[in-house]
């Protein structure tokens, strides 16, 4: 099993570059850092990214992040990177505060990401294996979704060549090709990617990550290609190019309700079990 080294806690700074350009921050970060856990042995150090992203009737967190731009904001997405039945998934709050980004990152087991979308309540079972702050990840989410209602919204894909710090990973450097988002409302975590649109179409996204003070190196890669810093929202510009007309509205083909609800309510995810309220506690509700 490959290791997971995703930064929690970091600062993270975005650029759209040319082709051109991002062949020769390749070859300067090189010297720097390595290919990350899941880019090792693949060409140009690069491999598939797919990201579920869930969001409510209304796009809040679509809204928050690309419409208003809110300091403090998350984004729900189910991250993946094949279609093997036995390779995890992973939910994933992204959180921005202030200047700085939060990642929480549950390692769960694919079989179980359709019973918890149509609101079963999560349990230790659904985790890939046992991990305490994996536990803590995905019960954060389940809450999340809970209380915006949210559903899978759309399916975004691309290829990331990505390099990182030996040992602790500090600081890392993505870059992203061929990014596309299409509309997706199920769960079964497809891999084709059909009626979807071109983001940032003729860029390339760089994206700079450090946990702690910015490496000298990376302010010297930064003057050195005049890079410009710049947003890059993958599934905020995929939603507006794609239009929220066919993003914001549930349709057929997701099996919403078929988990037990009460006579109080017809929505699932406002049922939660008495064990997770106690599990979540009464300062998390």
């Amino acid at each position: 099993m490959k290791t997971d080294r995703a930064q929690r806690s970091r600062r993270e700074i975005k650029y759209l570059i040319k082709e051109d350009t991002a062949l020769a921050v390749r070859s300067f970060v090189s010297c720097y850092l390595e290919p990350d856990e899941f880019a090792i042995g693949k060409a140009d150090n690069s491999y598939t990214v797919h990201s579920l992203y869930l969001d409510s009737n209304n796009l809040d967190t679509y809204r928050a992040s690309f419409i208003i731009g809110e300091r403090n904001r998350f984004k729900l997405r189910i991250r993946y990177y094949d279609d093997n039945p036995d390779s995890p998934v992973f939910f994933e709050i992204k959180r921005r505060i202030n200047e700085g980004i939060v990642k929480q990152r549950a390692r769960v087991r694919r079989e179980a990401v359709h019973s918890l979308l149509i609101g079963e309540s999560p349990t230790r079972d659904h985790l890939q294996s046992w991990h305490p702050q994996h536990w803590a990840d995905l019960l954060d989410f389940w809450r999340l979704v809970e209380t915006i209602e949210a559903a899978p919204r759309a399916h975004n894909a691309y290829m990331r060549e990505a390099y990182v710090t030996a040992g602790k990973a500090t600081a890392r450097v993505t870059i992203d090709r061929a990014v596309r988002l299409g509309p997706e409302f199920g769960g079964d975590l497809p891999i084709a990617l059909e009626n979807g649109v071109e983001v940032y179409a003729g860029f390339v996204i760089l994206e700079l990550k450090f946990t702690e003070l910015m490496p000298t190196w990376m302010i010297e890669m930064v003057r050195g290609f005049d890079l410009t810093k710049s947003g890059a929202a993958k599934y905020g510009m995929g939603v507006y190019l794609l239009g929220e007309h066919k993003i914001a509205r549930r349709r057929t083909g997701f099996e919403w309700g078929s988990s037990e609800t009460s006579a109080a309510t017809s929505a699932p995810w406002l049922d939660a079990s008495a064990s997770l309220r106690s599990a979540l506690g009464p300062n998390r509700r």
